[in-house]
């Protein structure tokens, strides 16, 4: 009985930690070719963004001509990016900036894209000055309301409606006048 119960546990705790994916996120200046290092360790999960969280994050040590650096996924095996890329300035990592993550997740989980933000912190309204992780899940767009199909002929012609006449058009009127001839004027005394 207890090995039972013990193996449920087990597997609802699979369960829970199967969500989350984690992502290394690279940075490289762009206008020196150096090699990408290492910026952040991230877990996160796509069907809950709150829960995600950074692993490990350690600040670049970027060079003082640098004023953009590239920000992504990067394969160190094949030293190429792996995912969408995004410019961002090296003024994000200046002083009173937390450094935000924001990681693009399509419908199945996985990763697209790394972006940075620097957000303004106001050390009277936060505590918490270290870097966060947004993740924005990929969502369907709206689809166009479309008018009724162009109903075309055999030989390719647009098919003229019939014009309706005034019974088909106004057949309802008939019944409102017939009950109020009925309904209206009864016998004076």
């Amino acid at each position: 009985m207890r090995i039972n119960a013990l193996f449920s546990a087990l597997c609802a705790a699979a369960l829970v930690q199967a969500g989350f994916r984690t992502a290394q996120i690279y940075i490289q200046p762009v206008e020196t070719p150096e090699t990408p290092s290492l910026l952040a360790e991230v877990a996160f999960d796509a069907s809950n963004g709150a829960a995600s969280s950074i692993i490990s994050y350690e600040a670049p040590e970027l060079p003082e001509s640098a004023q953009l650096v590239r920000v992504g996924l990067y394969d160190t095996k094949s030293a190429r990016w792996i995912s969408g890329t995004t410019v961002a300035s090296v003024d994000n990592f200046d002083k009173g900036y937390s450094p935000n993550l924001v990681l693009s997740v399509d419908a199945h989980g996985e990763l697209l894209s790394a972006a940075l933000k620097g957000v303004r912190i106001d050390a009277g309204q936060t505590r918490d000055f270290g870097p966060q992780i947004v993740v924005l899940p990929a969502l369907k767009g709206k689809q166009p309301e479309l008018n009724k199909p162009v109903v075309l002929s055999p030989e390719g012609k647009k098919v003229e409606e019939e014009e309706k006449t005034i019974l088909q058009k106004y057949w309802w009127l008939i019944g409102i006048v017939v009950f109020l001839a009925m309904s209206g004027g009864g016998s004076e005394k």
